[in-house]
C-alpha cells in the first residue's frame, strides 16, 4: 500500500505528541480540593521531587489542602503552601516524595504557530492529553486578589483543548518542557495559560520559600502604546506604556506622573510592555528611588517614585 507525502509528517507530529505525553502524564496530578465553599477539582505540575506542586491560585482558592491523585494511582495529601491571586499561581506540597518533575522551559521563546501540548485532568477524566498550536502571543487576562486587580501579562493562547478541570495542568512545547500553566478557557477552541517565564519563576521561588509574593506598588494602570515612527527614531524603542490612570494618593501621583504620559523607561532602562514594569515590582523595589522617563506633550520629564508595598 503506498503512502501519501503527508504520512510522514502525520507520524512526526504524532511521535512528538506521544513523547511529550509519555514525559508528562506522570508528572500532572488531579487535584480534589474541599473548603467551605464546596468541592473543586483541577490539575497542578510536579514542581520538586520533594512533593511541590504548581498549579492555580484559582483551583486551590481559599482552600487549606486537599487530595492529589497521581497517573499510577498514587493519592498524596497535601497542603497549601502559597498561593498567589494576582498571577494565578500557588503551589502545594505533598505529603511523600514524589516523582521528579519534568522540565521548565521559557515562554518567552515560543512563536505563534509553535506545536504545543496541554496535559490535565478535566471533567475528571485523569491523563487527558491535547495538542495544538500556539494561536496568539501576548494576551492579557486579569487577576484579582482581596485588596487589589491587575493583568496578567504574556498570557498564551492555543487552540489545544482546555476544559474545566485542565486549570493547573501542564501546557509543554514539542520537546516536553513546561512552558506555561493551563489556566482558563477563553471560548470555544480557545485556552490560556499563565506563561513559565524569568517573571513567573520569581513568583514561584517566592512562593516556595517565603509563602507569598511581596510586590512593589505605583499606583499606574498602563497600556503599551506603539511609538510614531519619528519617536521611534528619537528614543530608540518601539513602544512604551501610556498611563491611562494613575491612583490618586499613590506614589506615581506623589511623583506627578500623569494619565496620557508615555513611560519611555525606568532607570534608564527603556520599556516596551507592560510586564517590563511589572518584573520590576517586587520586594526589592519597595521603599527604593525609581527614575522614571516619561513624554508629555512632546517634552521628555523625568520623575522619581518610591514604591510602597502592595496590600495582601
Amino acid at each position: 500500500m503506498s503512502t501519501g507525502p503527508g504520512d510522514g509528517a502525520l507520524d512526526a507530529y504524532s511521535s512528538i505528541v506521544t513523547s511529550v505525553a509519555a514525559q508528562l502524564t506522570p508528572r500532572v496530578a488531579a487535584l480534589r480540593i474541599r473548603s467551605c465553599r464546596g468541592e473543586a477539582a483541577g490539575s497542578a505540575v510536579v514542581l520538586t521531587g520533594e512533593g511541590h506542586l504548581l498549579t492555580n491560585a484559582h483551583v486551590v482558592g481559599d482552600a487549606d489542602g486537599g487530595n492529589a491523585e497521581f497517573g499510577d494511582g498514587t493519592i498524596a495529601r497535601f497542603d497549601v503552601i502559597g498561593r498567589d491571586p494576582l498571577s494565578d499561581l500557588a503551589v502545594v506540597r505533598t505529603d511523600r516524595q514524589v516523582i521528579g518533575p519534568p522540565e521548565y522551559g521559557d515562554a518567552d521563546r515560543l512563536l505563534v504557530g509553535s506545536l504545543v501540548v496541554a496535559v490535565g485532568n478535566p471533567l475528571g477524566l485523569a491523563g487527558t492529553v491535547t495538542a495544538g498550536v500556539v494561536s496568539a502571543l501576548g494576551r492579557s487576562m486579569p487577576a484579582r486578589s482581596r485588596t487589589s486587580a491587575r493583568l496578567i501579562e504574556d498570557v498564551i493562547q492555543t487552540d489545544a483543548a482546555l476544559n474545566p478541570g485542565n486549570s493547573g495542568g501542564a501546557l509543554a512545547d514539542s520537546r516536553g518542557r513546561v512552558v506555561g500553566i493551563s489556566t482558563a478557557v477563553a471560548g470555544v477552541g480557545l485556552g490560556l495559560a499563565v506563561p513559565i517565564n524569568a517573571t513567573t519563576h520569581r513568583i514561584i521561588h517566592a512562593l516556595v520559600h517565603d509563602g507569598r509574593v511581596r510586590r512593589a506598588y505605583l499606583g499606574l494602570v498602563s497600556t503599551p502604546a506603539p511609538l510614531t515612527p519619528a519617536q521611534s527614531e528619537r528614543f530608540g524603542q518601539r513602544y512604551a506604556l501610556r498611563v491611562v490612570e494613575v491612583i490618586e494618593s499613590s506614589p506615581a501621583a506623589a511623583a506627578g506622573l500623569h494619565a496620557g504620559d508615555l513611560v519611555l523607561a525606568v532607570d534608564g532602562d527603556p520599556l516596551g510592555d507592560a510586564q517590563s514594569l511589572q518584573r520590576r515590582l517586587f520586594a526589592d523595589a519597595i521603599g527604593q528611588r525609581l527614575e522614571i522617563t516619561v513624554l508629555r506633550n512632546g517634552a521628555l520629564v523625568d520623575a522619581v517614585a518610591l514604591p510602597a508595598e502592595l496590600a495582601d
